[in-house]
């Protein structure tokens, strides 16, 4: 009986001592996580500066805004191609572009944009 405690003892004092050596499961994954958390912030803030710049150059570009051309559709939906053409060329006209520019950009010839201006 006194043997099986002391071998019982010493089995406690060996696992006790390979304790310290054994690596840290909770710290590894703690680590993980705040390297994770860091490389998260770090994306968000330069996704955020990368916003900034563009919503500047929106803004600085947004005045000279230029329509691409847009060719009338034939059938159902002809009536509205046909107001939004007549408001591109009202935008563009507001621009002070010529009846010319006007005509390469809005695919209309110059007869049909003198009236829509009109």
């Amino acid at each position: 009986m006194e043997n099986i405690l002391i071998g019982l003892f010493i089995i406690a004092g060996l696992l006790f001592i390979l304790s310290f050596f054994q690596k840290d499961k909770v710290k590894m994954v703690e680590k993980e996580v705040e390297e994770l958390s860091l490389n998260f912030y770090q994306e968000t803030y330069q996704l955020k500066n990368r916003m900034k710049v563009l919503e500047e150059e929106i803004l600085v570009e947004g005045n000279a805004v230029e329509f691409k051309p847009v060719r009338p559709l034939r059938g159902k939906n002809s009536s509205k191609v046909n107001e939004i053409l007549k408001n591109q060329v009202l935008a563009l006209h507001k621009q002070g572009l010529d009846i010319e520019q006007i005509s390469k950009q809005s695919s209309l010839s110059l007869a049909e944009i003198k009236e829509i201006i009109k």
